[in-house]
Parts: structure tokens; sequence; C-alpha cells
């Protein structure tokens, strides 16, 4: 690790790079660890001193690319790495190059500069940085051929910069001058803390030299524990420039604190400061905004990860953008079919907006253009705005713009326009934290698009295998509910049909595993098998059985459980074959509900003709488990208990009996009518279970009595469904 070690010192004194983070990867591990860090404290680079080979950072970026990536400025960074300029909202600029050997990535670097440095690398810095990472890696490889990888300690090795050699004379001169100073001045290491402190300034905060050295100012010190300390001192090492705040010592005494980094620590000047000028010496404008801007930056990016879909999404855009960050007018939009299409907008009227939605991506108008170069323009006054676009329009009285692109992932899928009252002059810090708040928009939008791609899809998919209507069958009512339990796409794999040929008449209930697509599409699947044997009329435990060999065939991986219930209406017959699902249920007027249990292939029923009121079924079958490995069936034995229709205050606990239709089929009241035979699947009083009903109600004449049942047919085909499903 030693010569890893020198290898990254050197490459930083030859680059004159101000901060360096070195990542390794242990072998067989998805994550990339901070080795060693100089320039810059631990605290600081804590977020990320772990980092996913498939996140989105400069190191990774240059692992998946095998390639350098550099980026010249704080709005560069911002706008490719939101999250980085979330925590550094600093004008720096970064390089990062992986560690490449053959065709494994053992890691990378990523080198910091402060600003005021030209915007590209010399080529004398380029070659430094691909030869330190070329010896980095062959130092790595051979290790790791030896038997001996060098892996990364659980926490960073840090670097401090060369020391000079010290002169015994010079230090004694330089203490006996800070200590005729009739002013305070102290020393900080770039990790924060405290390693010198005059007489005079230790009297200026009240505090022992002793106690102080060795500790962070902020936090020995409450007075000075405010976040503006901590910040003007982060500011100072990323970006190597002076800065100052201004602190009050109790009772009340004000100091300014004047910061002077560089690569070795930061030099404070401590001196007493006006009262009434205390909050003229605050931190600048820039870092203010910074600080402000930050918070809501936060409080927005927890909103959109919430947000699931694109209107919610555009609904957090437009209710915070405005209220937090100031401007009065805002529209969000969307590129589509090579136009751009205003989704959201706040400030604007709707005549206005309408002049401009659908604006082609070849007109030449700052929205288009920020969408085409995927960089951000700003207008302080209105004459700039006027000067780069004579004919655009102006509403009201608007003087300053921000014209936002919206990236991912290097794509431009639209632009966010931010418009203000008042002229604005767009500070640094402000730029960044206005890019940073159109990635995390942009993020989420993205993400809330395919959201809803995907649910279109999916529900398409569903209501498509689904039968559109039950038909019209002489002397019998059916109706059937459908409601999915899915919380994400409200999809699920159950599945009803009923088909009608001019001898019996067949019901079809049955649930596939899984609550998503592969379980839509096979749902349908089987359902078009179940449908194609039945109007055949093949009997229920032959159509089990070839459909069972279909899901054989097809291999999904997923289990299924079905229910057929075959009814001849002319001579009064009720065929029932199931498999791992649970049973029907059956009553008359004279008695309660009741199972009808078949053995777990199949069973037969010979009904007679029943009188008026006809017999009445409900079914609750008890909750089984879905979770049956592939290759078996579970069926638990129904209970005989009729549901209560959901009232308004259970209705959110449990799902309802007869509460929602699927689409397009015909609809009931929850009071199923007398006469039903229903048959019914996963019902639960847990809302993670689909609900399905298919109930039928026979209309007719004659005794009434108990359905009796009949010889159960136990073949093997219908075993071998039994199996399969």
């Amino acid at each position: 690790m030693e010569r890893v070690e020198a290898l990254m010192a050197e490459v930083m004194r030859e680059t004159g790079a101000s901060a360096g983070l070195l990542y390794l990867r242990p072998p067989g591990d998805r994550l990339l660890w901070l080795t060693l860090l100089s320039g810059v404290s631990r605290q600081i680079a804590a977020p990320w001193s772990r980092a996913s080979l498939d996140a989105s950072t400069p190191v990774t970026d240059a692992m998946r690319q095998r390639g350098p990536v550099w980026l010249d400025s704080q709005e560069e960074v911002v706008r490719r790495y939101p999250q980085l300029g979330l925590v550094l909202p600093y004008d720096f600029a970064v390089a990062a190059a992986p560690f490449i050997s053959g065709t494994r990535a053992w890691g990378g670097l990523a080198l910091l500069w402060p600003v005021g440095r030209p915007p590209h690398l010399s080529a004398q810095q380029r070659g430094a940085v691909i030869a330190c990472c070329r010896q980095t890696a062959r130092l790595l490889e051979q290790a790791s051929d030896q038997g001996s990888s060098l892996l990364p300690p659980e926490e960073p090795r840090y670097l401090p910069a060369s020391p000079e050699d010290a002169d015994p004379a010079r230090a004694a001169a330089a203490l006996g001058f800070t200590e005729r100073l009739p002013v305070g001045c102290c020393a900080l290491d770039l990790e924060g803390r405290l390693t010198f402190i005059n007489s005079a300034g230790a009297d200026l905060v009240g505090a022992d030299a002793a106690f102080l050295t060795g500790r962070r100012p902020w936090e020995a010190l409450p007075w000075l524990n405010a976040p503006v300390s901590e910040e003007s001192y982060r500011a100072a090492v990323i970006t190597r420039l002076p800065t100052s705040f201004t602190g009050t010592r109790p009772p009340n005494v004000p100091l300014l604190f004047q910061l002077y980094p560089d690569d070795s620590g930061i030099s404070v000047h401590i001196t007493p400061a006006a009262r009434h000028a205390a909050t003229e010496q605050a931190p600048p404008s820039d870092e203010s905004v910074g600080a402000l801007g930050l918070y809501h930056l936060t409080h927005l990016a927890a909103a959109l990860a919430e947000a699931a879909t694109v209107q919610d999404v555009t609904a957090v855009v437009a209710d915070q953008i405005v209220p937090a960050f100031g401007p009065q007018g805002l529209a969000l939009m969307v590129a589509e079919e090579g136009r751009l299409h205003i989704i959201s907008h706040r400030g604007y009227s709707t005549e206005f907006i309408n002049r401009f939605d659908g604006t082609p991506l070849t007109s030449r108008t700052a929205t288009t253009h920020v969408q085409a170069t995927g960089n951000a323009v700003f207008f302080p006054s209105f004459a700039d705005f006027q000067r780069t676009y004579p004919d655009a329009p102006r509403y009201d009285a608007r003087n300053a713009w921000a014209f936002l692109p919206l990236t991912v992932s290097g794509r431009s899928i639209g632009s966010l326009v931010l418009s203000y009252d008042q002229p604005r002059p767009f500070p640094p810090a402000e730029r960044a934290l206005l890019a940073s708040l159109a990635g995390l928009i942009a993020q989420a939008l993205d993400r809330a698009r395919l959201y809803d791609t995907q649910y279109t899809l999916a529900h398409t998919l569903q209501t498509g295998l689904l039968p559109p209507a039950l038909p019209h069958v002489p002397g019998l009512d059916v109706t059937a509910r459908y409601q999915s339990a899915g919380h994400s796409m409200d999809i699920g794999g159950d599945f009803y049909d009923l088909i009608h040929t001019p001898s019996v008449t067949t019901a079809a209930i049955g649930d596939v595993q899984g609550h998503n697509t592969a379980a839509a599409a096979l749902m349908g699947q089987v359902r078009t098998a179940v449908h194609a044997h039945a109007t055949a009329q093949t009997s229920p435990s032959d159509l089990l059985a070839r459909t069972n060999r279909l899901l054989t065939d097809l291999d999904a991986g997923l289990f299924t459980s079905c229910l057929i219930a075959q009814l001849d209406l002319t001579h009064h017959r009720a065929r029932l074959a199931t498999a791992g699902h649970p049973h029907p249920c059956s009553a008359t007027p004279t008695d309660t509900p009741k199972s009808s249990a078949c053995p777990p292939d199949s069973c037969s029923a010979s009904t007679p003709t029943p009188t008026t009121p006809p017999p009445t079924s409900r079914s609750r079958p008890a909750p089984y488990s879905s979770s049956t490995p592939t290759g078996s069936w579970k069926s638990p034995a129904p209970t005989s208990t009729t549901p209560p229709t959901p009232s308004p205050d259970t209705s959110r606990k449990q799902r309802p009996t007869a509460s929602t239709t699927s689409p397009r089929a015909s609809s009931a009241t929850p009071n199923t009518p007398p006469g039903t035979t229903t048959t019914s699947p996963s019902y639960s009083s847990a809302p993670t279970r689909d609900l399905t009903l298919l109930g039928s109600h026979a209309r007719g004449n004659g005794a009434a009595s108990d359905a009796s049942r009949g010889s159960s047919r136990n073949g093997p085909g219908n075993r071998r469904c039994c199996q399969k499903f």
C-alpha cells in the first residue's frame, strides 16, 4: 500500500490538485471503498466513503466507460451529478480515471482543483494521471496474482501534505511575532482541528489555548456551533479561497473570523467586529443562498422521492419551487414527438401558456436551446433576455429568467423555466443550486414516466386478457367481481371466464402466482387454454389435465390454481374439478351456506331443479398460501360463513366481496340475489390478496334440496393437473 500512497502523492504534486480520493474494489464486492484521501477531511468525504458500482459518480462512470471523466466547473458537476452538487455547492473542477488492467477495473482516482484554474488539463497533467492509474493497476494486479490482494481498510487513510523542513530559529521568531500582535490568530488543519492559537486569540474567544488545541472550534465553543461556522470552513477547504464570518461571543461581543486556506491547513485571523457591522460581515451572499437553498432542496428531494406518477411529480414541483426558491413563474416542459409540451405551470395565465405548448424542438427559443445543448441559460435582466431573443414575449413585468435543462444519464428529457419580477444577478452558488434542482426533478420525472408507462401497459394487458363481458345464458344470472390487491401497478394473476355452449355452460376461476406483468401474461395464456377446451365441451378433469400440459410446456416458473364448474342446466347437474383452488360454496333457502368440498382432483354433483325462491350460495374461503412452490398445490377447507357487506369504516381494512367490477363486466350489488352459485378464489381479510368472485344464479322451479355429492373422478390425468397447478 505504501507504493500506492506514493503514486497518489506524486500525481497530486504533478497536477497541482488540491484534493484526491482513491477508491479500490475488494474482490467479489459491488462497492467501491474509499482507501486514501488527501487535501480534504474525512468528515467532508464521509458521504462518498462507499459507492455502489451501479451508482452514478465520477469514479464509477469512469470505470464503466473505461476512460477519464472531466468536470470543469461547478455547473457541470451539478448538472451531471446532482447529489454531489447538493452536498458540495462550491466551485471546483473534478477529474476521475479508472485503474484498468486487461478486462478488470480495480478502482479509480478522483482529483479536485479549486476555482481559478484553466478549464482543461494540460498534456503534462493528463499524462501524470494516466501514468498513475496504469502503475496503480499494475501494482494491484501483481498483488492479486501473488495471492495478497491490496484490500481497503475500514477507514480511509489520510495523506497529509509533505511538510517543509522547519527551521527552529524561524519557528521561534514566528511564535514571538504572533504573541506580540494585538489581534487573534490561530491555525486549523484540514480536518478543522485547532493546532495553534496565540494569547490574544484565546482572550478574544474566552477559552484557554490548551483546551482548544486539537478540537474543532465550533465543537469546543457552543456559541460558535452554528451552521455558518462549519460551512465557512468547508468552503475554504474545497475552494481554497479566503472566506469570513462573524460570531457573537456571550454576552454580546461580535468577532470577525477571516479564513485563509492552503494545501497544509487554514490560517484564521480573529478581530473584534463593530456591532452595527455584524450582519455586513456575515458570509457572502453566495454561501448564504446556498445554505438556505440546500435546506429547501433537501426537502424537495424527499418529496420527489415519494412521487410515483408524473402527476405526483408535477404537483410537487409546482407547489414547492415557487414558495421555496423565490420565482414568480414556473413552467415544466417535456420533449415528446419532436415538441416541447408544458405539463405544469405556476404564475402564468392559461392563455399565455397555450401559446407555447407544443413548441417544435427546431424553433429558436431559450427552452429549445437548453433542451438541445443540455446547458443552463440565465438572463439577469430583461435587456439581457431581449438581446439574445428579441422576438421572445414578456409576461407581465418579468425581469429575470433561468432556463434549466432536465437531463438524465446524458439524455435531455425537457426543460424548466423560472421567471422573476425583479432583476437577479444569479451568483454562482445560486446557479449551482438551480442546476441541482433541475437534476433532481429530471430524475424524478423520468422515473415517473417509466412508472406510468409500465402501469398503462400492465393495465391494458390485464383488462385485454379478461373477458370483455360475460355471455348471456338463458335461465342463468351471472355476475363477476375483480379487484387486485397489488399496491404498485394494481394488477394480479386472478382470472375468470364463463363459456356457454348449447349443451353445457362452464364457469372457470383461477389464480396465477404473482402480482406483475408476468403473472398477467401467464393468466391470459391459461384463460385462453381453459376457454378453448371448455368450448369443445371437455370434461372438467380433462380440461385441467390438458391445461396442465400446456403449463408444463411453457415452463413459466409460476404455479397456478384453478376451479372448473360445468353446469348442465337441462339435467340440473353440476360437475366440478379443482386444482389447488378453494372450493365453491352452495346453499338452499333452508340451510346455511356450505362448502361443496371436492377431492383435490374433481367431484360431480347432481342437483335437482330448484324451487322458488332458488337456493342461495355465497362463499368466503379461508386465506390460503400463495407461496406454494412450483410443482405443488395447496387448498385449505373454506369456511361457510356469509361475508358481510363492507361498511365505510371497514372497507379500508379488508377487501370487499363485491365492491369492484372487472372492466366492462356486468355489475351487481353487494347483496347477491338468491339462487347464486359462487366460485371464489383468493379471498383474504389481509390487503395482500387479490379478490375475484364469479357467481351464478339458476332460475327455475322444482323441489328444493341440498346438493348431493356424486361419485368423484380421480383419474390419473387430473392428478397430473393437480401436481402442476
